[in-house]
């Protein structure tokens, strides 16, 4: 008896120690990995940050999510993306041919963006004539075949319009369209010693 106390009192502090770090693991939070190059320059490929599950999603949050079922190219059914939320529920969103992000008509200042050159560089859609233009919701929508279309240029509600940091080779909304507010994990956030961490904890649009 004395020995299976002795036992208990160091493994009960044990389970239940790895019944909490599941329960925060579960409800809370989660570690993710970047996968690419697709934040760049603010999140680097390799890099971890840690997503939030109870935060609130916002206009410029840096959010994870399922891409498994969003994505046709992709097959991997744990899959997850790191984007930035560009469009809310309700939001209207257009970009010019020459790199500016207009949101419910109102000019957007993207400083997240390292340059210029990275704002304009893949961020427009060639249409059916191969003549470079800008793009809407709508147009998007159309021309690259969204499983949830959109007529009014609007997010519809329950869903969020994303795009990476690096537009150039992002693969994003703009391709295979919005993500339902079921396929989101939680807010990113960056570890105070990462570089550009105010692009990633505290930008707003």
């Amino acid at each position: 008896m004395k020995t299976f106390k002795n036992i208990m009192s160091w493994v009960l502090p044990i389970a239940i120690g790895l019944i909490l770090a599941l329960l925060i693991r579960q409800f809370w939070f989660t570690m993710v990995k970047v996968d690419g190059t697709s934040m760049q320059p603010n999140l680097q490929n390799n890099e971890r940050v840690v997503a939030f599950k109870t935060s609130k999603i916002k206009a410029g949050s840096v959010v994870v999510f399922d891409a498994y079922g969003l994505d046709p190219d992709q097959t991997a059914k744990n899959a997850v993306y790191v984007k930035r939320v560009i469009g809310m529920p309700g939001d209207s969103v257009r970009y010019t041919s020459n790199g500016q992000l207009y949101v419910n008509n109102k000019l957007v200042k993207q400083s997240y963006l390292k340059n210029n050159y990275q704002q304009t560089t893949g961020s427009f859609m060639a249409n059916s004539h191969s003549k470079v233009t800008g793009w809407n919701l709508v147009s998007l929508s159309h021309d690259q075949g969204w499983k949830k279309s959109v007529t009014t240029n609007k997010v519809p509600k329950g869903y969020y319009f994303v795009m990476g940091d690096h537009r150039s080779v992002s693969n994003d909304s703009r391709y295979w369209g919005l993500v339902p507010k079921n396929k989101m994990i939680g807010v990113v956030k960056a570890w105070p010693w990462q570089n550009r961490k105010q692009y990633i904890n505290n930008f707003q649009p």
